[in-house]
């Protein structure tokens, strides 16, 4: 500009620097902007991910844009947003006949997921006593699902008391107990929760606790012992009646006569 005048600067604002949007659903990526005197300036978006490509240019929408995105003014909306569309994007508006002819703004997109049906891995069965961990997870949703358990349809609340019998881990989405009981039998499910979307639970799966079945492992190990105590028994028996010393004997009096006439083979 001339001396004594102050240079004005072609400025470009945004309304929304961040947006957030549920996907498949439409994204206005604001961009307002005001000139010194170009009437016509020329309006580009680019999207930066490892490298920055063109989303409008010279008129025209680019690339994966095309034919679902329009633009008025200098804002954009984008159609049915996917994963593929979160990002950065900036808008870059070049005013020639402006003293300072080059101003931008940028705009982050963050697509929300809503939750879908977890993968729940519950046991069918324990024993009494024993740890058992109940598991849940959903990979797609975001922001990540934080995860509820439920135990015959009624919400197990994350115990406050130090010594409680369980514990749950609504960020994981694990429910352990440390030392299940016959009372822990039910059915139980899990639910993912992001405040995106609806709920979405898994199908509900029964877990059996059984008792441990004392008089059966003292039979079994009683019966391990005496199977033991035979064997042994039979062993020294054999011993002191000179099976094993016979049986060398015999072994090493055959290898003998085998290979005695060893001299008389053929000669190479």
């Amino acid at each position: 500009g001339k001396p004594g005048f102050p240079i004005v600067a072609v400025t470009v604002t945004t309304s929304r620097p961040r947006v957030e949007v549920q996907e498949n659903s439409d994204a206005v990526l604001s961009c307002e902007f005001k000139t010194e005197k170009d009437q016509n300036p020329r309006i580009e978006w680019k999207k930066k991910d490892k490298e920055v490509s063109f989303v409008y240019f010279n008129g025209n929408f680019r690339g994966p844009f095309k034919a679902r995105a329009k633009i008025e003014g200098a804002t954009v909306t984008l159609r049915k947003v996917t994963l593929k569309d979160a990002g950065q994007y900036r808008c870059e508006v070049s005013a020639h006949l402006d003293s300072v002819m080059l101003g931008e703004t940028n705009v982050t997109l963050k697509v929300l997921v809503p939750p879908h049906t977890p993968t729940c891995d519950i046991p069918s069965s324990a024993l009494t006593a024993s740890r058992v961990e109940l598991r849940c997870s959903d990979q797609i949703s975001i922001p990540p699902a934080e995860y509820f358990w439920y135990k015959d349809r009624k919400p197990l609340v994350p115990p406050r008391q130090a010594n409680a019998s369980y514990t749950v881990n609504q960020r994981t989405g694990v429910l352990t107990f440390l030392t299940v009981t016959r009372a822990d039998t039910g059915q139980y499910h899990c639910e993912a929760r992001n405040g995106v979307g609806q709920p979405k639970s898994c199908v509900g799966k029964h877990m059996n606790i059984d008792d441990l079945n004392i008089p059966a492992v003292i039979t079994g190990i009683v019966l391990v012992c005496l199977v033991i105590s035979v064997c042994t028994l039979g062993a020294c028996y054999a011993h002191r009646q000179g099976y094993f010393s016979r049986k060398f004997a015999s072994t090493v009096s055959t290898f003998i006569q085998k290979f005695r006439h060893i001299d008389t083979w053929p000669k190479a």
